[in-house]
């Protein structure tokens, strides 16, 4: 069992973390719904903000470090298929 003070301190961080996590989760639906569209264009926009949020994220723990590049690897292979 964790002591008082840990669980005080990991329910205040998940807290904190849970905006970035949605923000990340949200930005990635949204590069997928515009390739799911057909609109390039918004999916290059929306791919570009997308890895932002997600390195954003990385850096600050909410995400591993490769689960961002994961994540920003299947989008961008995602996005060159539309592409062509």
């Amino acid at each position: 069992m964790p002591s008082p003070k840990s669980m005080r301190v990991s329910q205040r961080k998940a807290i904190q973390n849970r905006p970035r996590r949605s923000a990340a989760k949200g930005a990635v639906t949204a590069v997928r719904k515009a390739i799911a569209e057909g609109n390039v264009d918004g999916a290059k926009t929306a791919y570009v903000h997308a890895a932002s949020v997600l390195d954003r994220a990385a850096k600050t723990g909410v995400i591993h470090p490769n689960n961002a590049a994961r994540r920003k690897s299947r989008l961008a292979k995602q996005l060159n298929t539309t592409q062509q």
